[in-house]
């Protein structure tokens, strides 16, 4: 018995490995050798690539495709219609599609990708990592930092429950859970 849900208008090939509890809706396309965790959903039009991981509780918005070589860890939200990329320099006339051409994109636990923003291939954005809508992110965005603009720089520091961080003199923020935040270096701080 089949313990995920997947609109009828979805197409779910043959292979594709889906959590417990996940929901795929309307019109959207998860290859065969894709692997999809526990709790998640995939809004609207959402392509899954081959050999694309997504853990568990992973917010998907309408019309987001995951190309081969991404790879989200537990609790991602990517927003409405951002864009992955998993070639550096795509060319028609010579193409570079085969798995030794893809860069590896990691987004890891909890990371939250705004609406409209590119992640250019073979990048990182660490825990909690907040990208703004819009952004174009070209280089690995720390921890808890916030990035915006075009290309993407950092802004601002968010804790992993949701808070902007305002850090007092001594370097130490609180967020609205009572979790404690330390600044480390201009580009770099951790939860205490």
């Amino acid at each position: 018995m089949q313990d995920y849900f997947v609109h009828e208008s979805a197409y779910l090939d043959e292979g594709a490995q889906i959590g417990t509890g996940t929901k795929i809706w309307h019109f959207c396309h998860v290859m065969g050798q894709a692997v999809i965790g526990n709790q998640c959903s995939l809004g609207q039009n959402v392509f899954v690539a081959n050999h694309v991981t997504i853990g568990n509780h992973c917010k998907i918005q309408n019309n987001v495709s995951l190309y081969e070589g991404v790879i989200l860890e537990d609790y991602v939200f990517c927003g409405p219609s951002m864009v992955f990329t998993n070639v550096k320099t795509p060319r028609s006339e010579f193409p570079r599609n085969t798995s030794d051409d893809y860069q590896t994109t990691l987004v890891k636990r909890g990371a939250t990708i705004g609406a409209n923003a590119t992640i250019v291939c073979g990048i990182t954005l660490q825990e909690c990592a907040f990208v703004a809508a819009g952004a174009v992110v070209t280089k690995d965005v720390p921890a808890y930092a916030i990035v915006s603009g075009l290309p993407a720089k950092i802004t601002g520091w968010m804790s992993a429950h949701g808070d902007v961080l305002t850090f007092d003199q001594s370097g130490i923020a609180i967020d609205s859970a009572g979790v404690e935040y330390q600044r480390i270096s201009e580009t770099e701080i951790q939860q205490r």
